[in-house]
């Protein structure tokens, strides 16, 4: 036998600071000093006990409308939550009729709902009405002004705009509202870097990381600057920080290889950018790096490896084209060097450094002095200059 769902009233929650007030509408029914001893007493009992009966009638009766109350009272708030709910995935998916619809019926439910507001906004935005989505921002905030979320998204419009007065206030706002609040942090913080204010900008990312201390992008972000600003010893202590939190981090182990290179020291540099890699096979960059700090210690055969990467993943790379040519140069593998070299010149025709290559590998590979002085003519009309290609090129003209 199916069992049957029981549907009904929530249970009421009493007010246990009514009770009191109930049991003295009692106590004069119990008390001692009403409680005589008259002729007829049994009938005057008898009425005592009729208005016990009708207090407790009149309790049950206030129960009884409590719990309706609480009944109809909790419905519209599931309604709204569940609306709300609604709304979020259908954000969520990029459904923006769906969520326009659920956000409606939550505003219907309560027009004064300040997540309701703010989930409207975003539909609005979304639909790329950024003047009407921060109104209604503004009328969540006007509701709720510690909106850490709606002052955040206010201040992305703002931004976009071009307000940045007012998308600063409004983050600062957000922060002081949420003082975790970390896209806030990190929104500002770009904000000041697109205004140049360095400073600020390092400031406001370690605001973050005093309450996020492992926040990845934040630690990327202020190394970075540091690193621009010519901090690079705070620079090299916020990568450490961050690759020994996230050590698979490709991004931060990159730039600790262009550190390393930057103050020639080649065995760091490669050991970070095998990290890199490691972490993230298509960041074609390190390979292209790793590739060259190879080539320049005289590890042919690794060099080829990274450089192979590399056009695997980006096959119109031509410095990598030109380095693999030099290889295979090195290697003996002539034919597949002038294919190298033939492949960067036509990939970047503007490549001085590539046509100079061609050229030498013509003049003394190939034997072939008319081609390699086409190349060398090339590489002087694109502003590059060497003493020996003057020369030879000149010569020719005597």
């Amino acid at each position: 036998m199916r069992e049957r769902r029981r549907v009904g009233i929530a249970p009421a929650r009493i007010a246990w600071g009514a009770v009191p007030t109930l049991i003295s509408l009692l106590r004069p029914v119990y008390s001692p000093t009403i409680l005589v001893s008259v002729e007829g007493g049994h009938a005057l009992i008898s009425g005592r006990r009729i208005q016990v009966v009708t207090v407790l009638s009149f309790c049950c009766t206030l129960l009884i409308l409590s719990a309706s109350h609480s009944g109809y009272a909790a419905a519209p708030h599931d309604a709204l939550q569940h609306e709300l709910d609604l709304t979020r995935a259908a954000l969520g998916r990029g459904d923006l009729k769906a969520a326009d619809e659920a956000v409606q019926k939550a505003l219907h439910l309560n027009p004064a709902s300040p997540q309701a507001l703010h989930l409207h906004g975003l539909v609005l935005l979304k639909g790329r009405k950024p003047t009407e989505a921060a109104e209604e921002f503004v009328r969540a905030l006007k509701v709720k002004p510690a909106f850490a979320e709606a002052l955040n998204d206010l201040a992305d419009v703002y931004a976009a705009q071009g307000k940045s007065a007012e998308a600063q206030q409004a983050l600062t706002k957000a922060i002081d509202a949420d003082p975790k609040h970390a896209e806030s942090y990190l929104d500002l913080a770009k904000l000041y870097e697109s205004q140049r204010d360095a400073p600020a900008a390092i400031k406001t990312y370690q605001g973050l990381l005093a309450v996020q201390p492992a926040h990845a992008e934040a630690l990327f972000s202020l190394a970075r600057l540091q690193d621009y600003t010519g901090d690079t010893k705070a620079a090299a202590e916020t990568l450490a920080r961050l690759t020994k939190a996230h050590p698979k981090h490709a991004d931060a182990w990159y730039l600790t290889g262009r550190m390393a290179e930057k103050r020639n020291d080649l065995v760091d540099a490669a050991y970070a950018y095998k990290q890199a890699v490691a972490a993230k096979p298509d960041l074609v960059d390190a390979h292209y790096n790793l590739g060259f700090i190879y080539r320049s210690q005289g590890k042919s055969a690794e060099a080829e490896r990274e450089f192979l990467e590399v056009l695997r993943y980006q096959p119109a790379y031509a410095e990598a084209h030109l380095n693999l040519g030099v290889v295979y140069t090195s290697l003996g593998q002539l034919d597949e060097a002038e294919r190298e070299y033939a492949s960067a010149v036509e990939l970047k025709p503007e490549y001085a450094e590539a046509h100079y290559n061609l050229g030498v590998f013509y003049e003394l590979h190939r034997k072939d002095m008319p081609r390699a002085l086409a190349q060398y003519r090339k590489y002087r009309e694109l502003g590059g200059r060497d003493d020996r290609v003057e020369r030879i090129v000149g010569s020719t003209f005597r």
